[in-house]
């Protein structure tokens, strides 16, 4: 089943935060206590939300880290769901004697 493709969370970040609230690239980063390099990165897709960014965004933005992995998530799985060829994987399943493949 294709998983609709959500936007990666720096889109979502600034979108929903730094626009709103007028906030610079320099700015938001220097309030993360993270380099702009770093916050960029995010920003533009290039990379994603780890658990630290996590906790430094909720503390910013006021969002639980979960959700803010939550987001990562989502978005990692979307990305991932469209690339992996799952007719290529052998399914498992336990047994009450043994693990054995089944299928493919």
């Amino acid at each position: 089943m294709p998983m609709e493709n959500p936007p990666h969370p720096g889109e979502i970040i600034r979108d929903l935060y730094l626009e709103p609230l007028a906030l610079t690239v320099t700015q938001a980063a220097a309030g993360l206590g993270v380099t702009r390099k770093t916050f960029s990165l995010l920003l533009n897709g290039h990379a994603g939300i780890s658990p630290e960014m996590a906790v430094r965004l909720s503390k910013a933005f006021g969002r639980t880290p979960e959700s803010w992995l939550r987001l990562q998530m989502q978005y990692d799985l979307a990305q991932v769901s469209q690339r992996v060829n799952l007719a290529q994987i052998k399914s498992f399943v336990v047994s009450t004697d043994a693990v054995v493949a089944v299928g493919g």
